[in-house]
């Protein structure tokens, strides 16, 4: 009995542990938004869903997107900083975690504007409703180009 009460004690710190190193592995995504905006919350919530940790600034999306880089002409409702790139809009976790792996020389990701059926903009109010997207590598110039389309 002894025995199982230590084996108990053991499994029960060693949980935490596993799933504070799982976190602290987890690419952080420093995001700034509208607090008012509840697409914004549900990206985020998507991006915690597939493997990104999250620290969420209310205010600063304009001045955020300025300083990183990310041209006005792309501009969304939220602004993102993850592994040095920015992350425009609703840009899916696999395709951030595509350019983590990749590392192309670039500013980051956009998805400019609001689309329909990209992360956050996927909830119950759209209904199956989904159109078609990209997500644009923007270059330093500036300049775009697909990195993926969603059709």
């Amino acid at each position: 009995m002894k025995r199982r009460r230590v084996l108990l004690a053991l499994a029960s710190t060693a949980m935490p542990f596993a799933a504070t190193k799982a976190l602290a592995a987890a690419p952080m995504v420093e995001i700034w938004k509208d607090p008012n905006c509840g697409c914004c919350q549900d990206w985020v919530k998507h991006l915690n869903r597939n493997g990104f940790a999250t620290r969420v600034h209310d205010e600063g999306n304009t001045a955020a997107r300025n300083r990183l880089g990310m041209p006005a002409k792309l501009g969304s409702c939220h602004t993102g900083l993850v592994g040095g790139y920015a992350i425009e809009g609703h840009v899916p976790a696999r395709e951030m975690q595509r350019l983590l792996k990749e590392k192309p020389k670039a500013v980051g990701l956009a998805v400019p504007g609001m689309p329909v059926g990209s992360p956050g903009m996927d909830g119950p109010a759209y209904g199956d409703q989904r159109d078609p997207y990209d997500v644009l590598l923007v270059l330093a110039d500036g300049s775009t180009r697909v990195f993926q389309s969603y059709r």
